[in-house]
């Protein structure tokens, strides 16, 4: 399920600001990276399955791979892990429990306001 209207899409700063926002929040990339895009992630094992928490970025100038890139959030996604297949971001909300989706937006807030303490918004 995609998250929409957070204010959080849009967001557009430097690389390394972005990751320690992220990093602050739980959000890492683990490899979720190309020379032109991150991907930051956080992993919830639930008695319902495992979900994943994802802000995807893309770079508006610049070079992910040597850390000069000024990257701008897309819309941030809660996703099932289904084995073997992968993640799916069921437009189904039933898949996803209600206090996960609460504590994701509440992730989501928390990197907005973050980002404002820097003086970066949407």
């Amino acid at each position: 399920m995609y998250f929409e209207n957070k204010t959080l899409e849009n967001i557009t700063a430097e690389q390394e600001l972005l990751v320690s926002v992220m990093k602050k929040n739980g959000l890492e990339c683990h490899g979720g990276w190309d020379f032109d895009r991150m991907t930051f992630d956080k992993r919830f094992d639930l008695k319902e399955g495992r979900f994943y928490l994802r802000v995807f970025c893309k770079a508006v100038s610049g070079d992910v791979g040597n850390n000069t890139a000024i990257l701008k959030i897309q819309k941030p996604a809660l996703g099932k892990y289904y084995y073997p297949h992968g993640v799916e971001y069921d437009e189904n909300e039933e898949v996803f429990p209600t206090h996960l989706v609460k504590e994701c937006e509440g992730i989501l807030e928390n990197v907005k306001k973050l980002f404002a303490t820097y003086g970066v918004e949407a």
